[in-house]
């Protein structure tokens, strides 16, 4: 090999390295900067010393390198980006979902029980079959306990003493209102009131339940 050609492979290598340190440098600060604008000008003395063709060849081999590193940098960028607009994304999704199920539940709850013929008097057995259309499966036999002991299923249960009304016993009876304006002769309408009012002051009718075991009262 000549003295040109291992000085030019030699200032090839110089010049890769010091497009290198240039991408780095731009990451890293001020001093980075600094130390690769000096190589750049020993590279250019050196560059001086050989044929042009040679030359273009280690010009055209160091920006190649520059090119790469700031793809692969562009590249890890806009891979975190699209991760995060992902992540993001999801989250979205699993809310909505969370507040379509939420609202589906409370339009079946109070839709469940629509459309039952009114009577004048119901058996334990018919109210009982009326509470299991509207009660959720699993809190119903929590909500039947608490029922069988404040009314002993009787729509038109009353409390001398303190004024409390129907299945559920609400105080004062006007409470069912809330829910419909036919709960003295309409059933499902208490049962509804009945399990909002668990819902809301305890969480469920099993919740209810429980603290009535100790309390006897709810």
């Amino acid at each position: 090999m000549s003295p040109i050609s291992v000085r030019g492979f030699a200032v090839a290598s110089a010049s890769a390295v010091t497009a290198v340190g240039s991408v780095v440098g731009v990451a890293s600060g001020t001093a980075a900067q600094t130390n690769g604008a000096e190589a750049g000008a020993a590279d250019a003395t050196l560059l001086a010393d050989i044929p042009a063709g040679q030359q273009a060849q280690v010009q055209t081999a160091s920006l190649t390198m520059q090119a790469d590193a700031q793809a692969v940098q562009a590249d890890a960028g806009a891979r975190k980006e699209a991760e995060e607009a992902a992540r993001k994304a999801a989250a979205r999704t699993a809310t909505a979902k969370k507040e379509a199920a939420k609202r589906a539940e409370t339009k079946s709850a109070a839709s469940r029980g629509a459309g039952l013929s009114l009577q004048r008097t119901y058996t334990v057995a018919e109210l009982q079959a009326i509470a299991r259309q509207i009660v959720p499966s699993g809190q119903y036999q929590c909500f039947s306990n608490i029922v069988e002991r404040e009314s002993s299923w009787n729509m038109h249960a009353l409390n001398a003493s303190s004024g409390a009304y129907g299945l559920v016993q609400a105080l004062p009876a006007s409470k069912y209102a809330t829910v419909g304006a036919d709960w003295q002769t309409n059933p499902a309408t208490q049962i509804k009131w009945g399990l909002n009012y668990m819902n809301a002051a305890y969480g469920s009718p099993c919740d209810a339940w429980a603290f009535w075991q100790v309390h006897h009262a709810y």
